[in-house]
């Protein structure tokens, strides 16, 4: 929130320690207020009385509830995590493998968190947590014999991959917020109000019940959209009825079946872990990168790259490309929101495509006709996208048949 503008230096210096104070309010919550702010950024909010349930807890409304979460003083904890994804996404097979390899350039390291942590979404997986407030985090992720740890310690982030002997390491991890960034409320009733004064007519919260997550007793915080069209059926976090910490997460689809994402302690201890458990000396004989200089060497463009890109592609890239990304819109509002992008380009055809592609277009890619015309619906149980045989693109969290209307409606 800005603050009134005061003149002269010491209103500065004033603006400044006020600032400071602020974060040091705000960082009690820090563990979880991140859940908190992901619900809260683009949904209303109905308060509901919870309902009866096992374990018998006091009743308490929702707004209550996201002011418990915000408020509440959980900075540190370890446990065990366990999140299952699925995106209705076909096997990938040995493709998956390539496609990986997209994310970095030849000599990446196989510890780089950009690339390792992308297998959170698909399957199942567990992974050891361990949080002493924000200066320090660990994470492990655990594949049969084999572990992946990520450590933020302080100014450092170090990933090891033990089925490699690779590690990763980066610095200046721990810069503060950037000018003019905005600053979280200073008290969770803050944090409510500013939720409540974003909420619309698109969505229902409401407490549903209470729970046992990993031994703890909980209240069932329920999102719902109330628009039609959306893939989401409905969004669960269980959270800790003594402390407020969010314990887990389900999001699932319309189309029923599996939650798309189902992600929860099975273990949990709030105390203080041991400083060891962040520290952090790679193994004797292990590659080390260091991510900073990785990042300046795919950030360094050659001085000739205007000249080979004209060369390569043309003497007017707005022309060849039909200007894309300057035909971006945005159509609808809340769970039902819609971008639509217009390539000014011919779709490629899927028989186009190498072999291997087309056999994964064609297990998730519909053919669909409208008054637009024709197009290919790629499919999955959250995010749709139709694409357009004259170049438009509408992608959205919504079903096949909101896209068609979009697509109807835009000819």
């Amino acid at each position: 929130m800005a603050a009134n503008e005061v003149p002269g230096e010491t209103a500065g210096e004033i603006r400044g320690e006020a600032r400071g104070e602020t974060r040091r309010r705000a960082s009690r919550y820090v563990v979880p207020v991140a859940v908190a702010g992901v619900a809260a950024a683009t949904i209303g909010l109905v308060p509901a009385l919870a309902a009866s349930g096992d374990p018998d807890l006091p009743e308490i409304t929702a707004q209550q509830l996201i002011e418990k979460i915000a408020g509440s003083e959980t900075q540190t904890l370890s446990g065990t995590f366990k999140v299952s994804t699925d995106l209705g996404l076909p096997a990938l097979g040995g493709l998956a493998s390539g496609l990986g390899g997209l994310g970095g350039g030849a000599g990446s390291s196989t510890a780089d968190p950009s690339q390792k942590l992308t297998e959170l979404a698909s399957g199942t997986h567990t992974l050891r947590l361990a949080a002493d407030g924000p200066e320090r985090q660990r994470l492990t992720l655990l594949d049969g014999s084999d572990e992946y740890s990520l450590i933020h310690n302080g100014d450092d982030v170090w990933a090891y991959d033990s089925k490699s002997n690779e590690v990763f390491h980066e610095k200046g991890a721990a810069e503060g917020p950037e000018a003019g960034q905005k600053e979280l409320p200073a008290t969770p009733k803050e944090l409510a109000d500013e939720v409540l004064k974003a909420a619309g007519d698109t969505t229902s919260i409401t407490v549903d019940g209470t729970a046992k997550v990993a031994g703890r007793d909980a209240y069932q915080l329920l999102i719902k959209p109330k628009q039609a069209g959306s893939t989401v059926a409905s969004v669960k976090i269980a959270v800790d009825a003594a402390n407020g910490t969010p314990l887990k997460f389900t999001l699932s689809s319309v189309e029923g079946g599996k939650p798309v994402v189902d992600a929860g302690f099975t273990k949990v201890d709030f105390a203080r872990p041991d400083a060891s458990v962040f520290a952090f000396e790679a193994p004797k004989g292990a590659k080390v990168t260091e991510g900073a200089e990785e990042a300046r060497k795919s950030e360094k463009l050659p001085e000739d790259f205007g000249k080979d890109f004209e060369k390569e592609f043309g003497k007017d890239f707005e022309k060849e490309f039909g200007g894309f990304g300057k035909g971006l819109n945005v159509i609808g509002e809340g769970w039902t929101t819609i971008a639509r992008l217009d390539t000014g380009a011919p779709a490629p055809k899927t028989d186009e495509a190498p072999k291997e592609v087309q056999g994964l277009l064609d297990s998730f890619g519909d053919e669909v006709t409208g008054k637009f015309g024709s197009g290919t619906l790629f499919k999955t149980k959250l995010v749709n996208a139709l694409l357009t045989d004259d170049g438009k693109v509408y992608v959205g969290a919504v079903t096949k048949d909101a896209l068609v209307d979009a697509a109807n409606a835009g000819k």
